[in-house]
């Protein structure tokens, strides 16, 4: 008889994190410095690729999601995960929340949270989005408002919030997604 092993959906199995929202796991997408638009597919929990990106434009992030989380955007809450090393796609991290970017794409909110990883001792002193160079604000708003240019669509950057607006964001995209999939209807 073989032995099989059931394997959880990443967005379904994987917990949100026991300290969350400060500190929550993630699932990596797309790792940084990547031109591939990798996503996690609903319905079999598996990445796919989405498209690669149009123009010479490269993830300036690890670019991932959060489990157990269900944003505005109809998706699992998105996050920005920095690093001092590129995480391979499938991954969980832990990392510590320190902000968001808030942004419209395509005229329709898409928060993309802002943590470092927490194992990592080149980055995980930083606590609050303003220690961040103010470059990285620059680099991360030119690649989002600009990377789906060729595409004809249009990616607006409103404005990055403090931690607390982060953790905001995150508590209630837990509250949206344990309302939809695990309260008894």
């Amino acid at each position: 008889m073989i032995k099989t092993t059931q394997v959880l959906h990443p967005w379904h199995g994987v917990e949100t994190g026991k300290n969350a929202p400060e500190f929550v796991n993630c699932v990596v997408e797309i790792p940084q410095g990547s031109r591939s638009k990798y996503e996690i597919d609903k319905a079999s929990g598996l990445l796919k690729l989405d498209r690669v990106i149009y123009s010479s434009f490269h993830y300036p992030a690890n670019y991932g999601f959060i489990p157990q989380t269900y944003g505005d955007d109809k998706d699992p809450l998105d996050i920005l995960i920095i690093s001092s090393m590129t995480i391979q796609p499938m991954c969980i991290v832990e990392a510590k929340v320190i902000g968001v970017m808030q942004m419209l794409d395509g005229g329709e909110g898409d928060d993309k949270i802002i943590g470092v990883a927490a194992n990592d001792p080149a980055i995980n002193y930083y606590e609050n989005i303003e220690e961040l160079p103010k470059h990285f604000f620059s680099e991360l708003r030119h690649f989002f408002e600009q990377y789906k240019v060729l595409e004809k669509k249009t990616v607006k950057v409103e404005e990055f919030g403090n931690k607390q607006q982060a953790l905001g964001i995150i508590k209630e995209a837990m509250e949206s997604y344990h309302k939809l999939f695990t309260e008894e209807k």
